[in-house]
């Protein structure tokens, strides 16, 4: 997943602090009032917005400059920021109980307090013990390994195999070998983090973590936990249609024995190590004909001479064509565009703000390719963003939950239609698929964005039940693969124990990143990029439409993302949708053609699990 860099961000990443909010009746002092909580709040963002940018520059250097030095530099600032995080987070919850609070400095406050990912209490030595375990257990995560054909292979090398492997004997073998190794010896310290934890989420006035989690929504937590289920119900009927299709296309290829023809899919036949993006399957899946879209966008950036700078040139023409500001100079003198031959660099694709000002760049190691391509346009959706909402006060610079961010990279990528290349000279107008090959578009698109829906929900759902006590240690495992059944459809390739912690081998579980972000920008895209059509006046497919070029759809857009976090996000996504309601509809409506085909695939066939 593309990001999207500032130390906001990373401050909300630090793993611990101690918590700590006093009572003030047994201790005699006075309670704080709200002259002091917005003196406190004043001071804070100055000294964070003060230290962001040396910071900002220093991971930059170490992103794109790897070696001893920027580490340990990297490292310095990192500790600090985490302990301004610390600090700030334990002096806001002091003022929990103010009154005659604006709503703005209640909203920061909240931001602060709420903005750690693990807190610890204040009993002794429980902060140090839960670092500990979670620098311990993200360690053990990086280190992990599988095996193929009984020798050890590393993580990012047995994901790339789960995509391209079609033996299911191996590919059972990567996946057990990589849950059993990787997983299971976590068990016994992430049950005694959340136990640290959920002290710490208490003492800040927190019911859990899973409840400090969904705080911060502009909604009580459990509204939050009822907005994603109903989001969910309104795409479960694709993601039914697409499971009962792609079972089917299995059990023709494996056959009964390996894939049956009815109830859940094996976990490790879908091209993806936790099931969770099915694209690597596509040709499996892909109806004769359909995938062959008749232009390959590699193959036209190649014989159109384009090289990593025309190619986010091309991608800012996109945004001046909504009539946005061009970019700064300085954006193309010091964004990395390739990767450089002399030295080591950070290749993951990433947008960074480091002034709060106009110093935006990307960090990218461009190839020209169609991938990239779409990649560009999606990072630039993240610099506009943060360009946009440079003027609001330091807590503010961000979006406005942490589902906006992505959701704008990918529905400004969800504009790159044949249209679009026609329109910027790459396509020949001529070359413009014809209707029929839509359902192949569709249908490799919904391998991706569809099928990750269920799972981008689960795994909150389990981590805030972990955290809330209704799933105990002894059930960690079992309980995974009970969701993974009720949402995914999805079953593991071999019995699992209790003895295992299964959801220990998802990297985001021991790095303890929240994950309803990534469900949520999914849906988002997809409603961003429909309110974009219907201002633009398109009335054909929406898998069609693009807004380039279109002012109105640009005014309206920049007016959304100036707001930044200013404003509960239903205000941010009313500016801009013209609702205050997130809604999968949009979603629906974009595979509208492949629901209508996949229904007809599926009449006759016993979908469900």
């Amino acid at each position: 997943m593309k990001t999207a860099v500032s130390i906001i961000a990373l401050a909300s990443m630090a793993l611990t602090f101690p918590a700590h909010a006093k009572n003030h009746e047994e201790d005699g002092t006075k309670a704080p009032d709200a002259e002091e909580a917005r003196k406190f709040i004043a001071k804070t963002e100055q000294e964070a917005a003060e230290f962001n940018v040396d910071a900002a520059r220093i991971f930059w250097i170490n992103s794109t400059y790897i070696n001893d030095d920027t580490d340990a530099l990297a490292a310095k600032y990192g500790a600090q920021g985490t302990t301004m995080a610390v600090d700030a987070a334990i002096a806001s919850a002091k003022y929990n109980d103010v009154t005659g609070l604006s709503a703005v400095d209640r909203r920061k406050l909240d931001k602060l307090r709420g903005g750690i990912v693990l807190p610890a209490p204040t009993t002794e030595g429980a902060s140090t013990e839960l670092n500990t375990i979670a620098t311990k257990l993200n360690s053990s995560y990086g280190k992990g390994k599988g095996t193929l054909k009984g020798n050890e292979i590393n993580g990012s090398d047995i994901e790339a195999a789960m995509g391209t492997n079609r033996n299911p004997d191996e590919l059972e073998e990567m996946w057990t070998s990589w849950h059993s190794r990787v997983g299971g010896p976590m068990k016994d310290d992430y049950t005694r983090m959340v136990a640290i934890a959920n002290q710490g989420a208490k003492e800040l006035g927190f019911a859990d973590v899973g409840a400090m989690w969904r705080s911060g929504y502009d909604m009580p937590a459990d509204d939050f936990a009822k907005l994603t289920d109903k989001l969910w119900s309104q795409v479960k009927p694709l993601y039914d249609e697409l499971h009962c299709y792609t079972r089917e296309k299995l059990n023709e290829k494996y056959g009964d024995e390996v894939q049956p023809a009815s109830g859940p899919i094996r976990a490790d036949l879908l091209g993806n190590m936790w099931a969770q993006e099915w694209g690597n399957i596509y040709e499996i899946v892909a109806p004769e004909g359909a995938g062959d879209l008749g232009f390959d966008t590699t193959e036209l950036l190649t014989s159109k001479n384009y090289d990593a700078l025309k190619m986010v040139k091309t991608g800012e023409n996109f945004f001046s064509s909504l009539g946005m500001k061009p970019l700064p100079d300085t954006f193309y003198q010091r964004s990395q565009f390739i990767k450089p031959a002399d030295r080591e660099v950070v290749c993951h694709a990433s947008a960074w703000d480091i002034d709060a000002k106009d110093d935006i760049r990307i960090k990218m190691c461009i190839k020209v390719n169609g991938d990239d391509f779409t990649t560009i346009h999606h990072e630039l959706g993240h610099n506009y963003y943060q360009r946009a909402y440079k003027d609001q006060s330091f807590l503010h610079q961000d979006g406005a939950n942490d589902g906006f961010h992505e959701a704008i990279g990918d529905a400004i990528a969800l504009s790159i239609t044949p249209d679009y290349l026609v329109q910027v000279g790459l396509l020949d107008a001529d070359k413009v698929p014809s209707a029929d090959k839509d359902v192949g578009l569709l249908l490799r698109q919904a391998m991706d964005k569809v099928a990750f829906l269920p799972f981008g929900l689960l795994v909150d759902k389990w981590r805030w039940q972990v955290f809330s006590g209704d799933i105990k240690p002894e059930n960690y495992t079992a309980a995974w693969h009970g969701l993974k059944l009720q949402y995914q459809g999805i079953t593991p390739p071999s019995d699992r124990s209790d003895a295992a912690f299964d959801p220990g081998a998802k990297y985001h579980i021991p790095g303890n990143t929240p994950y309803s972000r990534y469900f949520l920008a999914r849906i988002l895209q997809f409603q961003f990029y429909k309110a974009a059509c219907d201002q633009a006046g398109w009335d054909g497919p929406l898998h069609r439409c693009s807004f380039y070029g279109n002012k109105e759809v640009g005014a309206n857009l920049n007016a959304m993302l100036e707001m930044g976090a200013s404003k509960p996000w239903p205000d941010a996504l009313e500016a801009f949708t013209g609702t205050r309601e997130m809604d999968g509809s949009a979603m629906i409506s974009y595979f509208a053609p492949l629901m209508d085909w996949l229904k007809k695939e599926n009449e006759g066939k016993s979908c469900g699990w």
